[in-house]
């Protein structure tokens, strides 16, 4: 049913293409410079090759579920670069060029010589080739400490700075919500993350990871194969993340705030290195997660919340034209219904350090750092963030949340567990908090501006911070330094359950 939906919306897509007109011939290709220069040596050049054609969103219906409207969301990308990059296809296969295309972002990933970049660049239906090369080690800043011994009946600071025990004495652990992380991949086994791992079966013992990983990392390292077939943490920063979500080995290490979600993820960096591509790819994975072949993709078992540690700056590819394509996958996830949540960087204390994509999108939800002293920390990334292309919110980060000296789990064993900093550590605070609010209320699941919009709303200002950004003053909220300041769990908590008890006349006891 699903393939037939599909083939006739190819059909109209084709015709809604053509209404609108097809590009001017003799229209140049804007080419990334970087290309040009290592083009100009004779060398193969790794390349994002972007199509001119837009899938016609605004032919999407606002009606139905939010399930509706991912599915229609998917096929209309899909049907959209199936239409329009057949021809591309057919002559990139015609030259013998291995090439992955992408339906989320109506791009395709290519090794080019110098004279194949030249014939691309004269095409109609390409509007840019940017760089897809691979660069060393940038994982977002932070501290690591030796690992830590085991903490008896440790409920960890951020996770009790955020009231997140009060809020699971009230029935709420984010039970029935599913979170995904994008990152260096995680260590699956660990006890404190496995049982909640949405692939792992604890009666048969069994683990099916069709649909619940992704390895977006197409060569090997020391750590991970290639296209690891289960998850794998090649730096261990991802595991880290997914245990402040969701850990807790049920004894003495309570370490995430949503310990009854399930969480999926994708391995979107290369010990920390990661392209345009590799995002491209783990964010289309995400709104329509496919079988290990990497086959059959359902919108359906999208994750409801996306935590993101990681950012993608120039070096890696994010310029004006690659990390358009990067913008607009993100935007898709977000129009798909997904909340995604992105750390704001740790290049602080100084203003407008929030430089690198996705923390810097608007319909993002950007997150600062903050210590267990109720202090900014020092590397969070302030605003305001420069006006461009999908940016221009003044106000970024959106809240704060604990981010120093943060203790989660770590990848070197399955009972290891250590202390990093970073807003890399304060984001996935932020993404428990949003499972924990859409258990309480599922009107809020597919419906990320309104979890922003309730996070924001209920989040408390710190008023030890006098530093001032953008003119705001530091008593004004929101402002560049903190945002609407650090997420408070049991005023989201009493805010989401009378938004449902006034919508559906009962509140959660």
């Amino acid at each position: 049913m699903r393939s037939t939906t599909l083939r006739s919306l190819s059909i109209h897509i084709a015709l809604a293409l053509a209404a609108v007109g097809a590009p001017a011939l003799g229209r140049a290709a804007e080419v990334d410079a970087v290309l040009r220069t290592r083009a100009a040596s004779g060398a193969t050049v790794d390349t994002l090759i972007v199509l001119r054609a837009k899938a016609p969103k605004a032919l999407l219906s606002n009606e139905g579920s939010y399930l509706e409207r991912r599915r229609a969301l998917v096929d209309m990308l899909r049907a959209t670069a199936d239409v329009t990059q057949a021809d591309l296809r057919r002559w990139l296969d015609a030259e013998g060029v291995p090439y992955q295309a992408f339906w989320i972002t109506n791009a395709i990933q290519a090794q080019l010589t110098p004279a194949q970049l030249d014939a691309l660049a004269a095409r109609d239906d390409v509007e840019a080739i940017g760089s897809n090369a691979a660069i060393t080690l940038r994982l977002p800043a932070q501290e690591q400490t030796a690992s830590l011994p085991l903490a008896p009946n440790a409920i960890e600071w951020g996770v009790n700075k955020i009231k997140a025990p009060q809020v699971w004495a009230r029935g709420i652990n984010g039970a029935g919500i599913v979170i995904a992380g994008q990152d260096t991949g995680i260590r699956w086994t660990h006890a404190a993350i496995k049982g909640k791992y949405r692939g792992w079966d604890a009666v048969n013992q069994v683990a099916d990871h069709n649909y619940n990983w992704h390895d977006s990392v197409h060569a090997a390292n020391a750590s991970c194969p290639a296209d690891s077939p289960q998850p794998c943490d090649d730096n261990s920063h991802g595991s880290h993340t997914i245990g402040t979500m969701v850990g807790d080995d049920g004894g003495t290490n309570q370490v995430g705030v949503a310990p009854g979600a399930k969480w999926i993820g994708c391995r979107n960096m290369n010990a920390g290195a990661g392209t345009p591509a590799t995002y491209n790819e783990c964010a289309q994975w995400l709104l329509a997660p496919t079988d290990l072949s990497g086959a059959n993709p359902d919108p359906d078992k999208a994750p409801d919340v996306v935590s993101n540690s990681w950012g993608c700056p120039v070096e890696e590819g994010c310029t004006a034209i690659a990390g358009t394509e990067v913008r607009t996958a993100i935007e898709n996830l977000i129009a798909g219904g997904i909340m995604f949540v992105a750390a704001a960087g740790n290049d602080g204390s100084a203003c407008s350090t929030i430089g690198d994509a996705p923390g810097t999108l608007d319909n993002v939800f950007t997150i600062g750092s903050t210590t267990s002293a109720d202090a900014v920390s020092s590397f969070s990334g302030r605003g305001p963030v420069a006006a461009g292309p999908g940016t221009g919110a003044s106000n970024k980060p959106d809240v704060i949340a604990p981010g120093s000296s943060v203790r989660s789990i770590t990848n070197s064993s399955d009972t290891a567990y250590g202390s990093k900093s970073g807003t890399s550590m304060a984001t996935p605070h932020v993404a428990g908090a949003v499972a924990l609010m859409m258990q309480l209320n599922p009107g809020l699941k597919g419906n990320p501006a309104a979890v922003a919009d309730l996070l924001r709303s209920t989040a408390v200002p710190l008023t030890s911070s006098t530093q001032v950004c953008g003119g705001i003053p530091a008593t004004t909220f929101p402002n560049p330094v903190q945002g609407y300041g650090q997420i408070d769990l049991v005023a989201a908590f009493d805010k989401a359950e009378k938004i449902f008890a006034d919508n559906f006349g009962a509140a959660v006891q």
